[in-house]
């Protein structure tokens, strides 16, 4: 029979975030659990089924792999769940029946502190030269009063009467699986260890304050939108000492109303008049460093691309690197003219008159001997 969908057997769409596929294992895990239905035979068969979908798309590593390959495992030969998935004895899921008992498997020791993500909008220039920008985030901090330990100065932490310490407690079950030693974090102390007696006023024993931080952060040249950096301890407090999650600066470029960007290369478009593209002419361009000169040559059409090497944006972590400026010049229409350049024009298209019908015969000449296969 074959395998139904991970995701779907968890109910959860297939871009769900880890705390929502824990969220729905533990769901259904404590309604289809044996111990919860002994009397219902097909119970034990939807757990394992449950269990190995959440033991896959709880590792990062699996749920790439399954979501690339599916069920077939291309480096084994077999599908998830198989040989090295889920056991007939429950063997390696310890914290499933934690969950039925509302503890963990292991000690909760400090956690560390989470990571933050903030979008910071600059604009095209800026991220060309770069610069330094002051910003703000909201996030937790370690109370300056108690130094993250929750407990009021002068007072001590004392060690949890209840585990002794170990943040741990064990309760024996009997199963129709076998007898079960179950390991739950400690009620008392949560899985810490510790017991504050008299907590910290400012903190309220959580030994984390919530601030508003001004931070400070430097733009390299050569950024782009997407562009993500970490400064490092800049998240999150942990708890209890434990180090700092990251913050991460993610970098969107505004929009220039002349400029464009692909890769490296910046690009505009510039107006020529029909005289200027006759005749030639030499036209100022605007780049990111000052104004450059460009050459039309005689005859130039509508569309050409020139050319400024070195004048587009630098290049990420190289500061001497740069792309190039690319500069489309766009024959430019008058739209009001007086009796005397209509005449002007009307002469200058008579002159042209018959060198315009020979090139105009021509042309569809060379049409009518590519359609005879000519």
């Amino acid at each position: 029979m074959n395998k139904r969908d991970y995701y779907e057997v968890l109910g959860v769409s297939q871009s769900a975030s880890q705390d929502e596929i824990k969220k729905a294992y533990r769901s259904l895990a404590r309604k289809l659990h044996p111990d919860v239905n002994k009397d219902d035979a097909t119970a034990a068969e939807q757990f394992k089924e449950v269990t190995e979908a959440y033991e896959v798309l709880s590792d990062a590593d699996k749920r790439a792999q399954y979501d690339r390959f599916g069920h077939q495992d291309p480096s084994q030969g077999a599908g998830f769940g198989g040989a090295g998935g889920f056991q007939g004895d429950f063997g390696g899921f310890g914290d499933i029946f934690d969950m039925f008992f509302g503890g963990g498997g292991r000690p909760r020791g400090p956690q560390r502190g989470s990571d933050l993500e903030y979008t910071l909008a600059i604009d095209f220039k800026d991220a060309a030269f770069g610069l330094t920008k002051e910003i703000e985030i909201p996030r937790t901090e370690t109370c300056s009063v108690c130094s993250g330990s929750g407990a009021k100065p002068g007072t001590k932490v004392e060690t949890c009467s209840t585990c002794q310490g170990s943040g741990m407690q064990e309760f024996v079950t009997n199963t129709p699986l076998g007898r079960m030693v179950n390991r739950r974090a400690c009620p008392t102390c949560h899985g810490t260890g510790k017991r504050i007696a008299t907590v910290c006023v400012e903190c309220r024993g959580a030994g984390t304050v919530r601030r508003r931080r001004k931070i400070e952060v430097k733009i390299p040249p050569g950024v782009d939108t997407g562009t993500r950096m970490r400064i490092n301890g800049a998240g999150e407090a942990g708890e209890q000492g434990a180090s700092s999650g990251d913050l991460y600066i993610v970098i969107r470029i505004n929009k220039h109303d002349f400029f464009q960007r692909e890769g490296n290369d910046v690009y505009c478009e510039v107006p020529i008049t029909f005289v200027q593209a006759a005749l030639g002419d030499e036209i100022t361009v605007p780049t990111l460093y000052g104004r450059e000169i460009i050459r039309i040559p005689e005859g130039t059409q509508s569309g050409t691309m020139f050319q400024l090497r070195g004048k587009g944006m630098p290049r990420l972590g190289n500061g001497v690197a740069r792309g190039d400026q690319r500069v489309r010049v766009v024959l430019q229409t008058p739209s009001r003219l007086t009796e005397r350049q209509k005449e002007l024009f009307r002469e200058l298209s008579r002159e042209f008159g018959e060198d315009a019908h020979e090139q105009s015969r021509s042309f569809f000449d060379r049409v009518k001997s590519a359609l005879r296969g000519e």
